[in-house]
């Protein structure tokens, strides 16, 4: 399992043609690589390269489709927020319930955030009780998406902005 939070920075020194060719993937990966090297003005060997690169760094960790839930029979997608329980048990069940999209081990008052993705409301009370054996579960469907598999290029430190403090009268 990946722990993201603790990762403070990119493994890899990324320039603007990697932003680049990052931005150019998320948003089709079924790129030619020639197709590529057009859109972001490099030749094919040197895209390859770059490519290659960014994958073997870890920051390309695969390629996959992007699948509309609902036009496979999903009707109801919703968030399930999972109690404390013993992590071994949560994991094992996770893996054996297709039904869970995607998982996350996280702090606060929850132990897990679960995406997941069922037929209709019938479907989703027997996922969920499963779960509810473990301990206690909040679930919340999800009505629709305002925004989701957005590209996500590397931050900057300009375009971090600091908080607003408040003043105290002297």
């Amino acid at each position: 399992m990946k722990c993201y939070a603790l990762r403070m920075k990119p493994q890899l020194e990324l320039d603007h043609y990697d932003t680049r060719i990052l931005a150019e993937l998320q948003a089709d990966a079924r790129l030619s690589l020639t197709e590529l090297g057009r859109r972001v003005h490099l030749s094919q060997p040197a895209v390859a390269e770059r490519v290659r690169k960014l994958e073997a760094g870890g920051v390309i960790t695969g390629y996959r489709a992007t699948v509309d839930l609902g036009a496979l029979g999903y009707g109801i997608r919703a968030f399930m927020r999972v109690g404390r329980a013993e992590y071994a048990r949560v994991v094992k069940l996770v893996q054996q319930t297709p039904e869970v999209v995607n998982a996350y081990n996280v702090t606060g008052e929850d132990s897990w955030i679960l995406e997941i993705a069922v037929i209709d409301v019938a479907h989703l009370d027997a996922v969920v009780t499963k779960f509810c054996i473990l301990t206690e579960t909040s679930t919340s469907i999800i009505l629709n998406a305002a925004r989701e598999h957005l590209p996500m290029l590397p931050p900057r430190r300009e375009d971090v902005k600091p908080p607003i403090r408040k003043v105290e009268n002297a």
